[in-house]
């Protein structure tokens, strides 16, 4: 079977980079350009402030994103992934409301570690108009949030997570419904092991032994005790409390061979229907998990309910 290499077919950065648009647009990316052995204009992935202007490009050309920043250190996502996952959760939205794709603020996301940088609600209000709630552990990530959402004039709910070791208690409220919740979960298990991560992506790169992290990161960004498969465990034990008000629930899985404990999970959970859904990005694969407490008949009432 050949292998998926493409982006969403309606992911806008599906045919690369387009960089005479991207500096047209914001100007100061000029002076990050670079070109690469084949004659082509990009950047110097390894430096960080080459990728927080190429990420303020996409998201003023794409976005309609007037001003994006975010504090030193804090994770620089790179766009196009982000986007994908946006994109294939409209599919799965679109399987529980008559292959119809649902837009607009009566569609409910939550956005479970948003982030400094805002990307998911960013790019998910662009592209189809749903209301996000982002909700993080980092007061100092919420309050860049909510910086991005003043000078954009965006209508983004954001809420501060008190206890880290609750994820939807405390921040989802009694009368919220969600269609999806969505989530980025730290993928190391310790700071050590995610500085080993970088180093083995450097090396495979070509790129010798670079100390620093390209897209940046906190420790809760970046790792957590047990490593994303005991967040996710976490996450299917407690979305348990919360399976009448939430459609669907998701999250990134980085690592394949996770995938079959959080099968079993999933299963233990008693949930209605779980799926893997795969995304391919040039010569990786990444995907995501999703699963719902809602029989598929009942599934589309979420979506009547929505257009009242």
């Amino acid at each position: 079977m050949a292998t998926k290499t493409m982006l969403h077919p309606r992911n806008q950065h599906r045919e690369g980079y387009d960089f005479a648009r991207l500096v047209a647009q914001s100007p100061e990316l000029a002076a990050f350009a670079i070109t690469n052995p084949l004659g082509q204009t990009t950047i110097d992935f390894q430096n960080v402030l080459a990728v927080r202007m190429l990420n303020r490009a996409l998201l003023t050309t794409y976005y309609n994103i007037n001003f994006w920043d975010i504090p030193p250190n804090y994770l620089c996502p790179p766009i196009p992934g982000r986007v994908d996952y946006i994109h294939y959760l409209a599919d799965l939205l679109a399987q529980s409301n008559n292959q119809e794709i649902p837009r607009g603020r009566n569609v409910k996301v939550l956005d479970i570690g948003t982030g400094a940088s805002l990307v998911y609600p960013l790019i998910g209000q662009s592209e189809y108009g749903w209301h996000f709630t982002g909700v993080d552990i980092d007061p100092i990530a919420i309050k860049s949030a909510q910086q991005i959402c003043q000078f954009n004039k965006l209508k983004i709910t954001l809420r501060h997570q008190n206890n880290r070791e609750n994820i939807f208690k405390g921040v989802i409220e009694p009368r919220d419904a969600f269609h999806v919740t969505m989530c980025n979960p730290p993928f190391h298990s310790s700071i050590e092991q995610a500085d080993k991560g970088t180093q083995r992506k450097w090396a495979n790169l070509g790129k010798g032994h670079s100390q620093k992290l390209n897209f940046g990161g906190q420790n809760a960004e970046l790792w957590c005790p047990g490593g994303e498969i005991k967040f996710i465990a976490s996450m299917v034990e407690q979305s348990m409390e919360f399976a009448e008000q939430c459609l669907w629930f998701t999250s990134l899985v980085s690592k394949k061979d996770n995938l079959q404990p959080l099968s079993r999970i999933l299963e233990k959970a008693k949930v209605a229907n779980f799926k893997v859904i795969e995304m391919a990005q040039g010569q990786k694969t990444s995907r995501f998990v999703a699963w719902t407490f809602v029989k598929e008949n009942q599934r589309p009432l979420f979506f009547s309910a929505a257009k009242t």
